[in-house]
C-alpha cells in the first residue's frame, strides 16, 4: 500500500513537472528553458504562425474578389450529335466531378442543363479566371459578386489543355480584383485557404496545407498541380487558393472522388501567362521543339553511360523542325532548356510550350556521356483556336454547327489539308438534315467561294441569304461532293 502511495506521488510529481515545462502553468522554469521558449515564441511570431489563430481577417480581405459563376445550355433532342468531350478525356474522374453538364439523352424533351462554379476578378477591367470546364460549351453565363451583383459574363478565351478560360464582365469601380502572388514560393507545409461555391453555397471558406507540388494526375498534357488538403468540393472549381498574405497561389480544380482532403489547384505562375494570352489573343500559342521524348530510367541511364537518370531522352526528332535543325539527335538527354532545368520528360513540355515561338534559346544535352550546348529556335505548335469566335451555335437558317478544322482534327478523318470547316452538329429535319450532310463532313466552299474558317462560312451565309438555295462543296473521307441546301 505505501509503495502504491509513493508511486501516486512520483506519478503526480512527473505530471507537474511536465505541466511546469511544457506549458509553464504556476511554477516558473528554468532560466535556459525560459530562453528556449522567448527564441522560439520569436521565431513563431517573425514568420507565419505555426497554426493561425483564426482566418476571419484573411476571409474578409478576399471575399470580394471571388465570384459565384452560374451557367447554362439548351441540350437539343435526339439525333443532334456533336465532336468534343470533358476537356480531362473519357473515364477520366475529374472531369464528371466537376463538370457543370451532363450528357445527352436519347429522347429527352429540349430542357436546360445548369452548373455551377468559381472564379475571381483579375482586374478592375471585369477580366475573370476561372476553369474551362465549368464554362466549355455554356450558351448563358451568369457572375454573382460578393455583394450581390449579377452580371452577364462573355467567354474571352479557354484553354482546355491547362483547363482555364478567361471571362469578362463590364468593369466598374467597385470591383476589387485579387493580388497575384508567387506559386514558385509555396512550400510543402504551407498553410492556404480555398475559396468558392461548393454545391452552390457562396463565399465558403476552407483551409488547409500545401500537400505537395508538382503533381501529375493524367489531366492534361501540362498537369503540374498543387495538392492541398484544403476542402475542395463541386463548385469551387475557379475558385482561388490563397496563401497567409491574402494572395492568389493557385485556381481549385479537381479532386480524386474516392478520396478525402485531396484537392489539386492549377499554380499561379502558370495561370498568368496562359490568362495574358486569352486576353490578348482569344486562345493560346505554345512554343514547338520536334522531337519525342520519353521518361529516363536508371537502365537507360547506364547503358547511356550516364551516372544520374535525369533529363529527358530524346526518341524520335521530327524532320525539318526546330530540333532537327539545331543539331538534335535521337538518343541525346535533354538536361536543361532556355536556361531551366529538366529534371524529368514531364518537365520539357511544359518549358518549351511556355517559350515564345520564334525565340532563339540554349538546349543543353548530353551525348555519349559529354554535356554539349545546341541553340534552337523555337517553333509555334498548331492550336485549335478556342476562342468564341471560332465556334458557331447552330446556324438558325441551315440547322448546323461548324467549327475551325484543326490538324489534328484533320488527321483524325484522314485528311491531308486542314482548311475548311468540319461539321459538329446536325438540327433533326433541318436544312442540313434534309441535304444529307453529316457530322465529319469538311465544307470547303460555299456557292463556289472558299471557306478557310469559322468566320468565312458565316459571312457567306449571311451574305447570300434571300438568294435562294445554297450550294456547298463538301469534303466527306476521301470524296468530295456537292450539295444544295435552302435556308429556312
Amino acid at each position: 500500500m505505501k509503495q502504491r502511495r509513493n508511486l501516486k506521488i512520483v506519478l503526480i510529481a512527473l505530471l507537474l513537472a511536465g505541466a511546469v515545462a511544457g506549458f509553464g502553468y504556476g511554477m516558473t522554469a528554468t532560466a535556459k528553458t525560459g530562453e528556449a521558449q522567448a527564441a522560439t515564441t520569436a521565431a513563431v511570431s517573425a514568420g507565419s504562425p505555426m497554426v493561425p489563430g483564426n482566418f476571419s481577417d484573411l476571409a474578409e480581405k478576399v471575399r470580394a474578389g471571388v465570384v459565384n459563376i452560374q451557367v447554362s445550355k439548351k441540350v437539343k433532342n435526339a439525333g443532334f450529335e456533336r465532336f468534343g468531350g470533358n476537356p480531362f478525356g473519357e473515364g477520366n474522374p475529374f472531369g464528371d466531378f466537376f463538370g457543370p453538364f451532363g450528357g445527352f439523352g436519347n429522347n429527352a424533351p429540349e430542357r436546360r442543363q445548369r452548373g455551377v462554379g468559381s472564379g475571381f476578378i483579375m482586374d478592375k477591367e471585369g477580366y475573370i479566371l476561372t476553369n474551362n470546364h465549368v464554362v466549355e460549351d455554356a450558351d448563358q453565363i451568369k457572375v454573382k459578386l460578393a455583394g450581390g451583383k449579377e452580371f452577364d459574363g462573355k467567354i474571352v478565351g479557354r484553354d482546355p489543355k491547362t483547363d482555364l478560360a478567361l471571362v469578362k464582365i463590364p468593369g466598374d469601380s467597385d470591383l476589387q480584383p485579387l493580388r497575384l502572388g508567387n506559386s514558385d514560393d509555396l512550400k510543402v507545409g504551407n498553410w492556404v485557404v480555398a475559396v468558392g461555391s461548393p454545391f452552390g453555397l457562396e463565399q465558403t471558406v476552407t483551409a488547409g496545407i500545401v500537400s505537395a507540388k508538382g503533381r501529375v494526375i493524367g489531366s492534361g498534357p501540362y498537369d503540374n498541380f498543387i495538392q492541398t488538403d484544403a476542402s475542395i468540393n463541386p463548385g469551387n472549381s475557379g475558385g482561388p487558393l490563397i496563401n497567409l498574405q491574402g494572395e492568389v497561389v493557385g485556381i481549385n480544380t479537381a479532386i480524386i472522388a474516392s478520396g478525402q482532403g485531396i484537392g489539386f489547384a492549377i499554380p499561379i505562375n502558370m495561370a498568368k501567362e496562359i490568362a495574358l494570352q486569352l486576353q490578348k489573343r482569344g486562345h493560346v500559342t505554345r512554343g514547338l521543339l520536334g522531337v519525342t521524348i520519353q521518361d529516363m530510367t536508371p537502365e537507360l541511364a547506364k547503358s547511356l553511360g550516364l551516372k544520374e537518370s535525369r533529363g529527358a531522352l530524346v526518341s524520335q526528332v521530327v524532320p525539318g523542325g526546330p530540333a532537327e535543325k539545331a543539331g538534335i539527335e535521337q538518343g541525346d538527354v535533354i538536361v536543361n532548356f532556355a536556361g531551366r532545368p529538366v529534371v524529368d520528360s514531364r518537365d520539357l513540355p511544359r518549358i518549351v510550350a511556355s517559350t515564345p515561338a520564334g525565340e532563339t534559346v540554349t538546349v543543353k544535352l548530353v551525348r555519349d556521356g559529354k554535356e554539349i550546348e545546341r541553340r534552337a529556335k523555337v517553333g509555334e505548335m498548331e492550336e485549335e483556336n478556342t476562342s468564341e469566335t471560332a465556334k458557331s451555335p447552330v446556324h438558325p437558317s441551315l440547322g448546323v454547327t461548324v467549327q475551325n478544322l484543326t490538324p489534328q482534327i484533320a488527321r483524325e478523318l484522314g485528311l491531308k489539308r486542314s482548311t475548311g470547316v468540319v461539321v459538329t452538329g446536325i438540327e433533326p429535319e433541318s436544312p442540313a438534315a434534309e441535304a444529307m450532310i453529316q457530322v465529319g463532313d469538311v465544307i470547303q466552299a460555299v456557292n463556289r467561294k472558299p471557306v478557310q474558317n469559322v468566320d468565312d462560312f458565316v459571312k457567306i451565309v449571311e451574305k447570300s441569304k434571300g438568294g435562294g438555295s445554297l450550294l456547298l462543296l463538301v469534303q466527306r473521307g476521301q470524296h468530295t461532293l456537292f450539295a444544295a441546301l435552302t435556308p429556312r
